[in-house]
């Protein structure tokens, strides 16, 4: 198994993952890229956040394996 790092980046703030989490291959990834994501996003909205945009950019000992990235924006309409 490889670590990977899973840096989190927003519309304000970098977050440099220093420990890194051990993870067999590329799928497992990208499932815990977009986990960690959708529970960021899920944060954001109970913030009642209008706007927002983050990603995570992900690599390992070498450099950069993969950037996952979401923009979303809600409107109310009431």
């Amino acid at each position: 198994m490889a670590r990977y790092y899973f840096d989190l980046r927003d519309v304000e703030d970098f977050v440099l993952d220093e420990h890194g989490t051990e993870l067999r291959d590329l799928s497992a990834v990208r499932n815990e890229a977009a986990r960690t994501l959708s529970g960021l996003a899920w944060d954001a909205m109970r913030k009642d956040t209008q706007v927002q945009q983050m990603s995570i950019e992900v690599r390992d000992c070498v450099g950069p394996v993969l950037e996952v990235k979401l923009a979303f924006v809600i409107s109310c309409k009431l």
